[in-house]
């Protein structure tokens, strides 16, 4: 007995001792060497409420405490459910990659209904941005919806109705009636670092008020070819690792104040949920698509006017470029552009817009998104291995300075009517809508007269008022400089006509 107490008392000094010589060594080398341990790990104590000691990892540029930051967002972070009359010709399709997340959760599993109520459509997020009931959310979320309701994180609900939409950027503005709302500030974009801190808030599978986070992984990221996905009207996001997943579409990015810097959109999955990569429009971009609608009725969109190609080694070794290796090659620049104008010409690389680096076609998308007509933006580029410095005054892509104008569904001067079985027999046809109630407007400015079967717009067929007018928004709100319905159709008495109608104002 008196063996083991001795043997025991023996391993106690032991370690005493041990310990004793790893403080004193430590102590060594941190005296004779105080510089290479300035970044060390600081502690501070703390104790719980059951009186434990608890000690955590805290320094003055790293501190993982995002309960503020939630507080602050959490509230104005809204669940919105949409909802539509079911079709009986309703597409079903399951997406494997799943690029948004939002209102076609679930569609491939529904079953048809024959019910003429709304049904639910889908579920997605989005952000309070003004006090008197303004939301910023993804078009994707409320794209077809007849009903928008929206719920507060209180629980208290609301209808929702559209101010206006940008299906180019995927961005829709809504308003509630309600006051005294609870809001996330915007925030600065552009001053987001890649490794900063970032939070996504939204309502991943139904589940309200989520909160996760995660780093900024990169910026000014293009995803459709990665994807293989059609490309959008912005190919600048900024990719995080925080955990986004179906339902969080239109949800809030915030930084660690709180602040807004990005609109939750897409994920890059082969499974349809959460792989480590998400991406989030810029709030740069959103806050002046908020303005553009609430201002002008459309987003106001600035064209620069080349073709263009990302410069890298290889291709600078065969130009003969020596003072740079990336940036914007300009391959192209079109007559009465706002580059031809400004002086560009073919070869020149594009180093600058505005004083802000675009390295890659993303970059550079990022930097135009910003700029309306009229804008002036000053350009750096290399030319002959030289950099030169000029201004352009950017256009719309009607090639003019002025600010483009909302158009009206209604300036068609015509309704659309759903055509009986029996007229599609008597003609061999299978779709089409039929023109009704023509009175003065473009579709009579182009020679369309009553009674016309309208088959198929730019291609794509048409069979009720609703096909009609998602294609003519479609037009109007996208990047062409070419507004123009091509219709083909034919006249009860079996005349197939074809015209052009301009939707330019």
């Amino acid at each position: 007995m008196k063996q083991t107490a001795k043997f025991a008392l023996l391993l106690l000094g032991a370690s005493v001792i041990g310990s004793a010589a790893t403080i004193i060594a430590t102590s060594a080398l941190r005296s004779n060497d105080a510089d290479a341990f300035s970044n060390e790990v600081k502690y501070q104590s703390n104790v719980d409420t059951n009186g434990h000691f608890i000690r955590t990892a805290a320094t003055a540029d790293f501190d993982t405490d995002f309960t503020a930051a939630a507080e602050k967002s959490v509230n104005a972070v809204v669940c919105i459910k949409s909802y539509a009359t079911p079709r009986n010709t309703r597409q079903q399709y399951i997406d494997p990659f799943e690029f948004f997340f939002g209102p076609g959760y679930g569609r491939g599993q529904r079953q048809q209904q024959d019910d003429a109520t709304p049904q639910p459509l889908g579920l997605g997020s989005g952000v309070i941005i003004s006090s008197d009931g303004y939301i910023v959310t993804n078009n994707h979320v409320i794209e077809g919806a007849e009903k928008l309701e929206v719920t507060l994180n209180d629980n208290s609900t609301y209808n929702a109705s559209i101010v206006g939409n940008d299906p180019n950027s995927d961005i829709a503005l809504l308003k509630i009636d309600g006051e005294n709302l609870p809001t996330i500030p915007f925030g600065d974009s552009d001053a987001l670092k890649v490794g900063e801190w970032v939070l996504a808030v939204g309502n991943p599978f139904g589940f309200t008020s989520t909160v996760t986070a995660g780093i900024v992984s990169a910026k000014a990221r293009s995803i459709s070819s990665a994807t293989h996905s059609r490309q959008m009207g912005i190919e600048s996001y900024i990719q995080t690792d925080a955990a986004v997943n179906k339902g969080n579409s239109g949800g809030a990015l915030v930084n660690t104040k709180g602040e807004l810097v990005g609109i939750n959109t897409a994920i890059y999955s082969q499974t349809g949920d959460y792989a480590g990569c998400s991406f989030a429009i810029p709030s740069a971009l959103v806050k002046k698509i908020v303005i553009d609608i609430k201002e002008y009725g459309i987003v106001q969109r600035a064209v620069l006017g080349i073709s263009y190609v990302e410069l890298n080694a290889d291709m600078a070794r065969e130009k003969g470029i020596t003072a740079t290796n990336d940036g914007i090659y300009v391959a192209e620049v079109s007559e009465q552009s706002a580059a031809l104008e400004a002086g560009l010409k073919e070869g020149d690389v594009i180093i600058k817009l505005g004083g802000n680096q675009v390295k890659n076609s993303g970059q550079m998308m990022e930097q135009m998104n910003k700029l309306r007509p009229g804008d002036t933006v000053e350009i750096t580029y290399i030319r002959d291995n030289k950099t030169h410095t000029t201004k352009a005054t950017m256009k719309n892509n009607q090639g003019s300075t002025t600010i483009t104008k909302a158009s009206d569904f209604n300036s068609l001067g015509c309704a659309f009517k759903k055509l009986t079985d029996s007229t599609r027999r008597s003609l061999g046809i299978s779709t089409g809508v039929q023109v009704t109630g023509l009175k003065a407007g473009k579709f009579k400015d182009a020679g369309i007269k009553e009674g016309f079967i309208i088959l198929d717009i730019n291609g794509r067929s048409v069979n009720s008022q609703d096909d009609v007018e998602a294609i003519y928004n479609s037009i109007v709100n996208g990047n062409d400089s070419d507004k123009v319905m091509f219709i083909t159709g034919v006249y009860p008495t079996k005349v197939k006509r074809y015209y052009a109608v301009d939707l330019t104002e």
